[in-house]
């Protein structure tokens, strides 16, 4: 075996070297940071600059929820997609006390407290809300008793 001992010049050479190597990389961590950073920002803000999809509604006079071009109503969106929905509301033929000033609720029962219970004006409702984040089938329904069909007055929201 043979053993080489480096010199006083070398050892120093080597630690120059090595501070020299350091220092380029600490330089390139900012950048990498930055460069992160902005991967991560820019689809946020993507979806951002996009805005809310909007969804179209009536809730009408005769007790039923419509959506233009559909005969069965049915709401299709993406788990915590957010949504703008502009609905129409028209008086039914009852009001329910209940619900002071309400012509028709839009409510999901088990997603009250998420804001999904809204009090529907006559003329236009523009509202915006998050869908689920669990993705399956929710039975929107009007909770203000309005009129002849009433029980029936709700509709499928579709959670993908």
């Amino acid at each position: 075996m043979v053993e080489t001992k480096k010199t006083q010049t070398e050892r120093c050479t080597t630690k120059i070297v090595s501070l020299a190597r350091l220092r380029r990389q600490h330089r390139l961590i900012p950048w990498i940071s930055l460069l992160l950073l902005v991967a991560m920002i820019v689809p946020a803000l993507y979806t951002f600059a996009q805005g809310p999809r909007v969804i179209q509604l009536t809730a009408d006079h005769d007790n039923k929820y419509k959506v233009p071009g559909q005969k069965v109503p049915v709401i299709t969106v993406k788990a915590k997609e957010v949504i703008k929905f502009n609905i129409t509301g028209h008086k039914g033929t009852e009001s329910d006390p209940k619900y002071p000033g309400c012509v028709h609720t839009f409510t999901i029962k088990e997603l009250k407290d998420q804001g999904w219970d809204v009090c529907l004006k006559e003329g236009m409702n523009e509202f915006v809300l998050v869908a689920p984040s669990k993705p399956g089938e929710y039975k929107i329904e009007c909770m203000d008793k309005c009129g002849k069909g009433h029980d029936d007055m709700n509709t499928k929201m579709i959670v993908q």
